[in-house]
């Protein structure tokens, strides 16, 4: 399935960034490289980039020296732009291309694959960036008297569109891998913009700008601040994974207290993010749903004698109401999960209320939590396909009241998938 999804997502981007690399290297090897020690400088630089790769926070991949390092070259302002544009956008690209598989080959090696989807999207990147910047630049030199400031607005729009570009390209790609909404997607890229995507556009125009003064020495000289941003998020990341990882650890005190099943917490933690991803839950709230997922039978521990099977769908509704109220007042003590603390809290509450129960707006993750319990409080960690139908046609039985109907159909609708791949 994960196969099939991700050549749909990539193929055709691989394929335009392929034709645009050949392309590029027949043009560059037809005409020859006018400084060929600058292109090998900007090679090393990228590939070095590509090695210190980092994880950013919700998966991402980046490589923000290699980015800025293919921006400053297409970037690097030259008269050649003038008199012969498709050599210098073509040597951009193989200049790219060089440094960026050279520096994915390690990773190759020790199994982590090249990243594809990303070296084809800087390939589709550099190549807008180098022909926009090639129409932009005559007309900030019409006589040859451009001002500095002139030129670093023409580099400053051309980085801010660029980005804009692979902003679309990494949200089709992750929107199919994902089943997301292209909608919110993009708007999960774009945010990302404001974070290390700012400083590579930031260091690319700096290096371009500096380069024809200082020369290659440009290079290391704005590296620094960039490697000292990224340092910054990897420890950021790091910070965040074992944060989620202590989370994970508590969500496991219900099993080892007997109170619920092994596994219970991260069957529906997975699941629950899967659907809100689907749904267009942002990149934001997945983390508050994932959080609360894993935690959302934490209030069974106030329970005298635990629930058989600690299928909380099984008690009445004060009961789940109980459990789900101390369930919140423990997650928020600890000061900064107030946003899950309220999804635990109203994971209880049917999509539509009877009289006396309380009414008001229902989170969608909170929505998305109570189906997803009730399917793994009656299928568990079963690997068969007609227990999970079944399950799925006990939650339809209850979508006029108990569940929302959208949330009931975003399950079932994986749930088929996972079933028809599993033969």
């Amino acid at each position: 399935m994960t196969n099939d999804r991700e050549i749909r997502s990539t193929g055709p981007l691989l394929v335009a960034a392929g034709l645009v690399v050949i392309a590029a290297i027949a043009k560059a090897a037809q005409a020859g490289i006018i400084d060929a020690g600058a292109a090998l400088a900007f090679v090393a630089f990228i590939a070095l980039g590509e090695i210190l790769r980092i994880t950013l926070p919700g998966g991402r991949q980046s490589a923000p020296l290699a980015a800025a390092g293919a921006l400053a070259f297409a970037l690097l302002p030259a008269p050649d732009r003038i008199n012969d544009l498709p050599y210098s956008v073509a040597l951009a690209v193989s200049v790219v291309t060089v440094g960026s598989i050279v520096g994915a080959f390690p990773s190759a090696l020790v199994g982590r694959g090249m990243h594809l989807d990303e070296l084809a999207r800087r390939v589709l990147t550099t190549l807008f960036a180098a022909t926009m910047f090639g129409q932009i630049y005559p007309h900030v030199m019409p006589t040859g008297t451009e001002t500095a400031w002139q030129l670093a607005l023409a580099m400053t729009i051309t980085a801010a569109l660029a980005a804009a570009v692979d902003a679309v390209l990494a949200a089709a790609v992750r929107g199919t891998q994902s089943h997301a909404p292209f909608r919110t997607a993009v708007v999960d890229e774009f945010r990302a913009l404001l974070g290390i995507s700012s400083a590579i556009a930031a260091t690319g125009v700096l290096i371009a700008l500096a380069t024809p003064k200082m020369g290659l020495w440009a290079l290391p000289v704005f590296a620094v601040p960039l490697l000292l941003t990224q340092f910054a998020f990897r420890r950021y990341a790091a910070i965040d994974a074992t944060y989620l990882q202590t989370i994970r650890s508590l969500s496991k005190v219900t099993e080892v207290g007997g109170y619920t099943e092994t596994g219970h917490s991260r069957r529906v933690s997975r699941l629950a993010v899967t659907i809100g991803r689907e749904m267009g839950v942002s990149e934001r709230d997945l983390t508050d749903l994932e959080y609360a997922a894993l935690m959302h039978d934490i209030g069974q521990l106030s329970l005298q004698e635990p629930i058989p099977g600690g299928a909380t769908t099984m008690v009445s509704y004060v009961d789940q109401r109980r459990i789900a109220e101390l369930g919140a007042e423990v997650i928020r003590q600890a000061g900064v999960l107030d946003r899950a603390a309220l999804i635990v809290e109203r994971q209880a509450d049917p999509y539509r209320p009877h009289r006396g129960q309380l009414d008001g707006t229902l989170p969608l993750e909170s929505r998305i939590i109570k189906a997803v319990n009730a399917y793994d409080d009656l299928v568990g960690a079963s690997l068969e396909s007609d227990r999970k139908l079944r399950a799925i046609e006990r939650l339809q039985l209850g979508i006029d009241r108990e569940f929302d109907p959208g949330v009931v159909d975003t399950l079932s609708r994986i749930i088929e998938r996972q079933t028809e791949y599993a033969y």
